[in-house]
């Protein structure tokens, strides 16, 4: 199977994650996927196959005979796409792009263009083919795109016994999008003495460093009366939760972000004239500002609660993920390999820091150093997705130098 066969054969599945599902994983279409998977590792030379209970996957790509005293290093990437927008019945297509708009799906006037500053990132790939799909859904390169990878280069090594490397671990975990791709993780089972989250966007990024994440829900508590008879009765929590949401500046905001490293994001509000919520996701590199932007959210709480309205309010705020970067000043050999796997393979290294996270941050603190390498993708978690099939292919020969450096 060629690599973007392997690829498209993915985009499949239907494999979203459900925040308010309480099961693991999540949602049946990524257990369904992993059991694919796990067959297929299975046919292509990977050993010790084990699909648990929680939905995590592991197996082994054995030692060549004189390299067992290698490292034994992992690779990890996630089973699940973003319930951000539909996964459901992708149509992914290969293009061949010479320039120009990208018509995505014509009848709903789907389209990419290099003019737009949303697509500018299209004039690199002039002359390449992209995978793309007909904008009614995602792409799904986050993160099938880094199993393929993953399952590209141990097939190519099974197929090149002459290419000597170590033990070589591999896991694809689930429900990475919603925060509990670790929850069930077991390092000592995966048996690593370090490993890469193959979860990255363009060519050559390297991150070893991200967020610090924290998720707050504030709930509003109204008084609901009929509205013929309501004056100076009801309380609309909808209201109050409209209200709140302007007390954040729009410069610390994702849509209006201006120098400001880290940000409040918005992702849901529900409600009635009872009871609404307000979800929002905290973020920032720095510890002291992650821990000000929380406290800030907080003192936004009592002010609402101080204005005598009748109505009230409550937060809770739960911790989602640390920055890795004081984990990896430790293992600093962990990037350079990578780096040098990245130049092996015809790629420039570009180091930076996650504007997100993996679940190589949650590892970092688990004991197992994992920083993150590209795909390849862009646009993640949205219909304008697209994939250039060279990127993908330099995330595999990067992988294949990795696994032979070590």
């Amino acid at each position: 199977m060629t690599l973007t066969d392997r690829f498209l054969k993915y985009t499949t599945f239907d494999t979203q994650s459900d925040e308010n599902s309480q099961t693991h994983p999540s949602t049946e279409g990524q257990r369904f996927f992993a059991c694919f998977l796990a067959d297929e590792m299975q046919s292509v030379g990977f050993e010790d196959i084990s699909l648990d209970e929680n939905g995590v996957l592991m197996a082994t790509l054995p030692a060549t005979d004189n390299q067992k005293v290698a490292p034994t290093v992992g690779f990890i990437a996630h089973l699940d796409t973003s319930p951000e927008i539909s996964g459901k019945d992708v149509k992914a297509r290969i293009i061949d792009y010479e320039g120009g708009d990208i018509v995505l799906n014509a009848a709903e006037r789907i389209v990419m263009s290099p003019d737009s500053e949303l697509f500018s990132e299209l004039k690199s790939y002039i002359g390449q083919q992209l995978i793309v799909t007909d904008g009614t859904t995602l792409l799904g390169a986050d993160d099938k795109a880094g199993i393929t990878a993953i399952i590209s280069a141990g097939d190519y090594l099974t197929q090149h016994p002459e290419l000597k490397h170590g033990t070589i671990r591999v896991a694809f975990t689930p429900d990475e999008e919603i925060g509990r791709g670790t929850d069930c993780f077991d390092t000592d089972k995966f048996g690593c003495e370090w490993a890469y989250t193959v979860d990255g966007g363009e060519i050559g990024s390297l991150e070893a460093a991200n967020f610090n994440a924290a998720k707050a829900e504030i709930t509003f508590y109204g008084n609901n009366v009929h509205p013929g008879y309501s004056n100076g009765k009801m309380v609309n929590a909808i209201l109050m939760a409209n209200r709140f949401i302007e007390m954040i500046p729009v410069a610390m905001m994702p849509d209006g972000e201006a120098t400001s490293d880290g940000f409040f994001h918005i992702t849901q509000i529900d409600g009635t004239v009872e009871k609404a919520t307000v979800s929002c996701l905290i973020r920032d590199f720095r510890q002291d500002e992650f821990q000000a932007k929380k406290e800030m959210l907080r003192k936004f709480v009592d002010i609402c609660n101080s204005r005598n309205t009748g109505g009230r309010c409550s937060i809770d705020i739960q911790y989602q993920y640390f920055n890795m970067a004081s984990v990896m000043e430790s293992n600093l050999h962990v990037t350079q390999i990578a780096e040098e796997a990245m130049r092996l393979a015809g790629v420039s290294p570009q180091r930076a820091a996650i504007r997100g996270g993996t679940d190589g941050a949650r590892l970092s603190f688990m004991g197992l150093p994992c920083p993150n390498i590209f795909t390849g993708g862009h646009n993640f978690h949205s219909r304008y997705e697209f994939l250039p099939v060279r990127s993908l292919q330099k995330c595999m020969e990067t992988i294949i130098q990795l696994i032979q450096l070590i």
